[in-house]
């Protein structure tokens, strides 16, 4: 049976776990053989949870463990012997006999793959089967432990409450530990990177050219200097001097001049363009604005202007974070207290006066968290300047002129047929951890920012 077969027979036992259980408990009950410490519908739960988590906790293992297992499973039969050595050629005629036998594919382009579909298959079968039998065992282990319990003295209650506590603190160590997993695999490659690069030729270099790179100097073409400062021009200066007046100008509209009925249908229809997929940004950048461009610049007589220019890319991006600011910059407004504004206004203040004397200042340490939470997006941001920006690394302060980014860059690197260990190639972990480090400060500098307005007005 197949993995998503087994994880539907599983649900299914626990299902009739939970009936069982619960018209035993209201069986106890209606003979009158105690008080009962929990409902009968805790008890079923209580089974159904020790009925389903071991045999699903078994199968999501199973699930990435079992290709290997299947693969180790062929290469030892005599036929794959005729194999060649560990490489491209081998993984793609494993990969095309497993689709043989899968039934996903319907014919192959070496012989091998076609004389070790069987194995495949058969081997699957063999696992497929070992699978079912264990997680069925465990299933019923699971059913038999904790059906035995059901009796009046025994608090279910308690134990499904531990049991989805644990539920609980399991995803979440999931996710700290993928986080770990993730900064972990960045230092390894990192540190792989620069025991080939040096770090100071990396950080302070100014010629970014990792197509030809020197043996015997390879950190002389990797400096990353130009794409550091193409990343801030594009993410940190030209959006936001689209974003902040923007976005700052609509949290005033929408939270001091739009009527309430305005204001319902205004905010979310500012805010579906936080939910519009990058790509279709991308899309817009490289095929509206980016040619519109090029052509007012031309029109007003630079005829050199780039239709990759750093100015497409940042305009699109800063409509994009527009919402951040917007949000941000609304609840910081509407967290002032009504007490000042009333005040300015008694003492003879416009609203206009009010607004700038009184409601922004008070309110900007949240408009700064904003700021910084739009920034920290912006430079991380990845399919806008894939299709819009220049793959060309310069240092430039012409808006015309073509630049690139880091996460440019790294889509760049990390696509075609470079070896792996390569200095190119791990140069895109030492920019992933480049970027980590800053988008982490940036977070971290905002979200302080924001905890002491927070403090103060609350």
């Amino acid at each position: 049976m197949s993995i998503g077969g087994l994880f539907f027979l599983v649900i299914v036992l626990g299902l009739i776990g939970w009936f069982v259980a619960r018209a035993r408990a209201l069986a106890l009950r209606g003979d009158g053989t105690g008080r009962f410490s929990a409902l009968p519908g805790h008890h079923g739960w209580f089974v159904a949870l020790w009925t389903t988590i071991p045999p699903l906790v078994f199968l999501s293992v199973w699930f990435f463990t079992s290709p290997a297992l299947v693969t180790n499973a062929v290469i030892a039969t005599p036929m794959a012997a005729a194999l060649p050595p560990i490489g491209f050629e081998r993984s793609a005629i494993l990969s095309e006999a497993r689709n043989l036998a899968r039934g996903e594919a319907f014919g192959a382009f070496h012989e091998l793959s076609e004389a070790l579909a069987p194995a495949y298959a058969a081997a699957q079968r063999r696992y497929d089967w070992m699978a079912t039998g264990l997680a069925a065992i465990l299933a019923f282990a699971g059913f038999a432990f904790s059906y035995v319990r059901v009796r009046p003295q025994f608090a279910a209650r308690t134990q499904v409450e531990r049991i989805v506590m644990g539920l609980l603190l399991g995803a979440s160590l999931i996710a700290i530990l993928t986080t770990f997993g993730i900064v972990a695999s960045l230092l390894f490659e990192s540190a792989r990177f620069f025991s080939i690069v040096p770090i100071t030729d990396f950080l302070f270099g100014t010629h970014w050219s990792p197509q030809v790179i020197d043996p015997r100097d390879p950190g002389a073409n990797l400096g990353a200097v130009p794409l550091f400062w193409g990343t801030f021009f594009i993410g940190a200066v030209i959006a936001m001097l689209v974003a902040i007046p923007f976005g700052l100008m609509s949290a005033i509209y929408l939270t001091q001049y739009a009527r309430p009925s305005t204001r319902r249908w205004i905010k979310p229809l500012l805010e579906v363009l936080a939910g519009v997929p990058t790509v279709v940004y991308g899309y817009f950048a490289a095929l509206t604005v980016a040619p519109a461009i090029r052509d007012f610049a031309v029109f007003i007589g630079i005829r050199w202007a780039s239709s990759e220019s750093a100015l497409a890319a940042g305009l699109v991006m800063g409509v994009m974070i527009i919402p951040f600011v917007s949000s941000m910059a609304d609840d910081s407004l509407a967290a002032v207290p009504s007490s000042m504004r009333d005040g300015s206004l008694a003492m003879g203040a416009t609203p206009s006066e009010t607004i700038r004397k009184v409601l922004v200042p008070a309110a900007l340490p949240g408009i700064v968290g904003g700021v910084l939470l739009a920034v920290s997006r912006a430079i991380g941001e990845t399919m806008i300047v894939v299709m819009a920006a220049s793959g060309v690394a310069t240092l430039t302060l012409n808006p015309f002129a073509s630049t690139t980014t880091v996460t440019k860059q790294i889509v760049d690197l990390l696509t075609g047929e470079a070896e792996f260990d390569s200095a190119k190639t791990l140069a895109a972990f030492a920019l992933g951890l480049t970027l980590f480090v800053v988008t982490l400060l940036l977070n971290i500098v905002a979200l302080v920012v924001v905890k002491r307005y927070r403090e103060a007005y609350d």
